[in-house]
């Protein structure tokens, strides 16, 4: 079975006048012709389609919409082309239609029409130009010969994995993303590779020498040759490939090459159409080329002077063209180039201009380096300008973000870089509470906001975001982080027995800000016997006992609060039922200090004691406030389930808890002393 099936019929035109019956418009919405069936192209129209416009896609590649990412796994043999096939629209769908075959030869601006190589003419309210990137191919004398490929589609794949079967000896010229893919590709068929990158180390645009280093001798492992800093001559063969010559004289034995030296973008038919074009074709912050009526998005465009050559962008750009489009109103930003991958087996991470950040002045970097893993951060006036790595790390998505948001670098964060190789903790690092603009799948750039947005539209696994956002159906390796981020952004369950735990810890707070609140109870003026604040406050017995009840019941509240590391009380009761236990008695305790006490704080080492005791009970029942309606703040995002809300309010309850032993010890003393 070939890698590539042709499209299916239902999505394919084989005359002019079927073209132009089914470009009529079945709706009074708006018609827009999207012209190239790539990943951005098709995202464009399924954002466009599900805002009620009528979407026509033209592709001009006879198969099926495909992820061009995947097409690295679909040459090693991981996948089978119908697992890297885009979603097309339902066939019940009229106002969305997908016809591959029909490659775009020429826009009639005036007449809002274009024409494609069947001579059938399709009209439009709007049109999308993503028409993407060819594979460049530099003029080496020889490339024309039988035995030289390309790696940019489908058919080149296809291609590819028919030539496996036969290659003996294969030379790839270019170390950047795609080459390095071919690479890994083709060794997956068992075949013997050989890459040439011209430039001193692989990938240049994305690592520093140090890592590009670590890359090159990963991939040596598993037996490709590199030969990194040399160019290629010239290819030589009589009626086929035989041997490249290099630069430097030597000469390569092979019989199979593989160009990957970069893309250029698809212009020229916005060329033909006097559209405005530099690199790319020239676009706004709302994706308009230089007619209003034409948007270009994806690898063909050119943003302000810049270019991205990572489908993330290019999904963002989709975004803000289908909102314009619809009259929602958009703006595309310039984004910090990113990537995050595995190359031939080895985790890779870049993100900002590394290329530019390595010899730019004014630029600070730090390095950490252990085990095989290498990571490397650049900082600009205090702020994260970039980051690489090369073997894997936890923290990539954070730090890309970080990246973009150029946030800025404390002390703190670069000595626990320099020591552990992370900037933040581990249990800072749940998925669920990174911000909206975290981007969680850096193949098609979907933030956490995003993800969040499906949630609330019922997304609850990852096929389901997957199909809602894109996320995770590129490369894959997002796909724990999404799964992580499922569960720990699952609607939070309530405590065990919450509402006695909420209850209980109102009313201690309550009477521990009374003397806040009402003051101090005033001693009488005159002695009365039947008055209860004369046999509370000035009968000694009774304020021995009162204060001795009280130091007991404080005592209690003491151990129980330590339950956790008595694990014999584990016999005793669920954890639930001594945390309610343990309320109990710091209300009772309250009440104690409010009949020894009458709210009268004193003087000195009393007084210290007084507000430390006062402070111990209202921030314990804070805490316990937090803890029973811990579900309720997680639902309108006050604390996560790694970070909650009572975590502060706990720690100030210790520390005003431990000063207590050693006041009351005073208070005792000097009560009986003097």
């Amino acid at each position: 079975m070939p890698a590539a099936q042709p499209a299916t019929q239902h999505s394919s035109l084989n005359d002019a006048p079927q073209s132009l019956a089914q470009s009529a418009r079945l709706t009074d919405a708006p018609h827009t012709i999207v012209v190239g069936g790539g990943p951005v192209g098709m995202r464009c129209a399924a954002d466009l389609a599900a805002r009620g416009q009528q979407v026509t896609v033209l592709s001009a590649e006879s198969y099926d919409p495909y992820n061009r990412v995947r097409l690295t796994p679909l040459l090693g043999g991981d996948v089978q082309f119908g697992e890297i096939t885009l979603d097309l629209p339902d066939a019940d769908d009229q106002g969305y239609t997908v016809h591959s075959g029909q490659r775009v030869v020429a826009i009639d601006r005036d007449g809002k029409s274009v024409t494609t190589a069947d001579g059938a003419v399709w009209a439009f309210d709007t049109l999308v130009l993503a028409t993407g990137s060819d594979a460049f191919v530099p003029g080496i004398p020889g490339r024309e010969l039988p035995g030289v490929y390309t790696f940019r589609t489908a058919l080149d794949a296809s291609a590819l994995m028919a030539r496996s079967i036969s290659a003996r000896r294969i030379a790839v010229i270019g170390g950047g993303l795609l080459g390095l893919e071919a690479a890994r590709g083709m060794r997956n068929r068992g075949c013997d590779v050989m890459v040439i990158e011209h430039e001193p180390q692989l990938m240049p645009r994305q690592l520093d020498i140090a890592s590009s280093a670590l890359l090159a001798e990963r991939i040596e492992a598993l037996g490709v040759e590199v030969c990194t800093g040399i160019g290629v001559k010239e290819i030589k063969g009589g009626h086929k490939v035989e041997e490249l010559i290099l630069t430097n004289g030597d000469v390569i034995d092979c019989d199979t090459v593989i160009i990957c030296t970069g893309v250029r973008a698809n212009t020229w038919l916005a060329g033909q159409a006097g559209l405005a074009f530099a690199r790319g074709i020239v676009v706004n912050d709302q994706m308009q080329t230089s007619d209003p009526d034409i948007y270009a998005v994806g690898e063909c465009c050119e943003h302000k002077g810049r270019m991205y050559g990572l489908v993330g962008p290019g999904y963002a750009q989709a975004d803000v063209a289908a909102k314009v489009i619809a009259g929602e109103g958009g703006a595309f930003e310039t984004a910090e180039p990113a990537t995050k991958l595995k190359v031939i087996g080895a985790e890779v991470f870049s993100a900002g201009e590394i290329e530019s950040l390595r010899t730019q002045p004014g630029i600070k970097d730090w390095v950490w380096k252990e085990d095989g893993v290498y990571r490397r951060i650049f900082v600009e006036r205090g702020r994260l300008a970039g980051a690489v790595s090369v073997g894997g790390w936890g923290q990539a998505s954070r730090m890309q973000d970080a990246v973009q948001q150029r946030v800025v670098v404390y002390p703190w964060m670069l000595h626990r870089f320099r020591r552990t190789g992370n900037m933040w903790l581990d249990e800072e690092m749940s998925a669920a509470e990174m911000p909206d603009t975290a981007i969680m799948c850096n193949c098609t750039g979907v933030t956490c906001g995003q993800l969040r947005e499906a949630q609330k539209q019922g997304c609850a696994s990852v096929p389901d975001l997957g199909v809602k956002t894109g996320a995770g159906t590129v490369c894959g390796t997002c796909q724990p982080l999404l799964e992580e981020f499922l569960d720990s952004s699952a609607p939070p369950k309530p405590a065990p027995l919450w509402r006695g735990l909420v209850g209980l810890s109102a009313v201690a707070l309550f009477v521990a800000l009374l003397p806040l609140i009402l003051g101090y109870v005033p001693l009488p003026e005159s002695y009365d016997r039947e008055s209860l604040r004369v046999w509370l406050w000035r009968d000694n017995i009774v304020k021995q006992w009162s204060g001795f009840i009280l130091l007991g019941i404080t005592l209690a509240a003491f151990v129980i609060g330590l339950r956790k590391r008595l694990r014999f009380m584990d016999k005793l009761g669920s954890y639930d039922i001594w945390r309610l236990v343990h309320l109990v008695l710091g209300g009772l305790a309250l009440a104690g200090f409010v009949a020894h006490t009458g709210m009268r704080l004193g003087n000195n080492l009393n007084l210290w004691l007084g507000a430390s005791f006062i402070a111990t009970i209202a921030f314990g029942a804070i805490s316990g406030l937090a803890t029973g309606a811990d579900h309720e703040l997680r639902a309108r995002r006050i604390g996560t389930s790694r970070k909650p809300a009572r975590r502060l309010p706990v720690w100030v309850h210790i520390l005003a808890l431990w000063p207590l032993p050693v006041l009351i010890a005073a208070h005792v003393l000097t009560s009986y002393a003097f």
